[in-house]
């Protein structure tokens, strides 16, 4: 059986875009399909909120390897809230499509690209600005119920 693949896919295929690991990533994510036996390592570098760096290691065919290579090109420099938006149907696109039988190729390169960010998000929890502000509002306004409370008690010991 004989896949019509484009040239684009080729090129992808045969010199891929972003392959290898980013030293001292700040996330690293591994997906794979059962069904097919793919698999994708992704590792992550993010400054100021954006994808700075993103890599992929694959063990899979043709399609995962130009999947996974046009996909990290394309999200490279992508502020992190719109690359976790990030639609599969782009990556058959910019390959020019795929054989029906290969299109599950780029759905496993946009699921291992959400669980990369997720793990960057999960291990890189910060407080914004304005939760911080609130942080400091309810501590106030603990500090006072506790300050109030010493005081009722100490008028209802001393009533007595």
């Amino acid at each position: 059986m004989s896949l019509n693949y484009s040239k684009k896919t080729l090129k992808h295929f045969r010199q891929p875009k972003n392959i290898g690991e980013i030293k001292n990533p700040d996330a690293m994510a591994e997906v794979g399909n059962m069904v097919c036996g793919d698999q994708l390592f992704f590792t992550l570098k993010v400054k100021d909120q954006k994808i700075k760096d993103i890599k992929f290691l694959s063990f899979g065919c043709a399609s995962n390897i130009a999947t996974a290579s046009v996909m990290t090109e394309m999200v490279k420099g992508k502020k992190i809230e719109d690359a976790k938006n990030f639609d599969w149907n782009k990556i058959v696109a910019e390959l020019e499509g795929l054989p029906k039988q290969k299109v599950h190729c780029s759905v496993l390169a946009v699921e291992g690209l959400k669980k990369v960010i997720a793990e960057y998000e999960k291990t890189n929890k910060k407080v914004s600005p304005v939760d911080k502000k609130s942080v400091k509002k309810i501590i106030k306004k603990k500090s006072v119920s506790k300050e109030k409370n010493k005081i009722v008690k100490k008028k209802k010991t001393s009533k007595k």
